[in-house]
């Protein structure tokens, strides 16, 4: 069955709810804004550094020990009954909600130019696919993401994830089309791991970058800036950082989507709340156990 989504954010001056309701932090609103020009007066991955009045707490002051590229990026959120998400967050963890719903969301996206500092980025090492499935935290007052799965279609990414970050990932057959164009065609299924994990859909901007709101949905749902990983009852962060997200409008086809319901998730795709960025730098740090 394919499902045209195109519920994209609005403009400048518009906000939306999924609901309808009214525009303010009270209502569970999206919204954009024009994009600012955050530039930085040095290159190189770690020229970003410059640049950080954005975020809500500073950088580490430790190394970074990984760059990335994340490219043609689509969000899929879905709001979700807290109680229901509830059983699948590990108990330590805060389930983070904006107007009383939880939120999660189905990524699909392409990394490309991975590499740790002072290392140049391989090919066939340094880019694949990945699709994950997330949702929103926080520990001791720190917002943060928790992925139920990252599927990727490079093995050897599949198992340094897994050693060195504590996530979920698993081995997937991927392909992406039209990388960079106006319309990404994007196919994945899992090979290892519970299943079936699939995705098929085309996906398109629609609008110009402009980037979220302060206390908007959309601020919500993408200004985080370290993720969670829960392994072997012990819980670690890793700290992430990147410029603001450009954010586009978007449009949708999805053929096929079982990569939350395959967590235990159930989702429901006329609730469905797009955005597309086609590029951002990141910046990750090492793992630190918590508990």
């Amino acid at each position: 069955m394919k499902l045209m989504i195109s519920n994209p954010w609005r403009r400048r001056d518009e906000s939306f709810t999924p609901d309808g309701g009214k525009p303010g932090r009270d209502s569970g609103v999206g919204s954009v804004t024009d994009m600012p020009k955050v530039e930085t007066r040095y290159l190189g991955a770690d020229s970003i550094l410059f640049a950080t009045a954005h975020r809500p707490w500073p950088p580490p002051m430790t190394p970074w020990v990984m760059t990335q590229m994340w490219k043609d990026l689509l969000f899929l959120n879905y709001p979700v009954d807290p109680e229901l998400l509830r059983p699948l967050v590990p108990e330590c963890l805060t389930l983070d909600t904006y107007q009383h719903k939880a939120w999660v969301s189905v990524l699909p996206f392409l990394i490309t130019r991975l590499r740790p500092p002072g290392v140049p980025a391989v090919p066939w090492i340094s880019s694949f696919p990945e699709l994950n499935v997330r949702t929103y935290v926080t520990y001791q007052g720190k917002p943060g993401v928790y992925f139920f799965s990252l599927d990727a279609g490079n093995l050897s990414a599949v198992w340094g994830a897994r050693v060195f970050y504590r996530l979920p990932y698993w081995h997937a057959d991927m392909t992406v089309e039209g990388k960079g164009s106006l319309q990404i065609e994007y196919r994945s299924k899992r090979i290892h791991g519970p299943k079936p994990a699939e995705f098929v859909g085309k996906y398109s901007p629609t609008g110009p970058a402009r980037t979220a709101v302060p206390g908007s949905l959309a601020s919500f749902l993408t200004d985080r800036y370290c993720l969670y990983a829960w392994n072997r009852e012990k819980l670690y962060r890793a700290e992430i950082h990147h410029l603001p997200w450009p954010l586009q409008e978007a449009r949708a086809e999805i053929e096929t989507n079982t990569v939350a319901k395959v967590a235990g998730i159930e989702i429901d795709e006329s609730q469905c709340v797009m955005q597309f960025s086609r590029k951002l730098k990141v910046l990750l740090w090492a793992p630190e156990r918590l508990l």
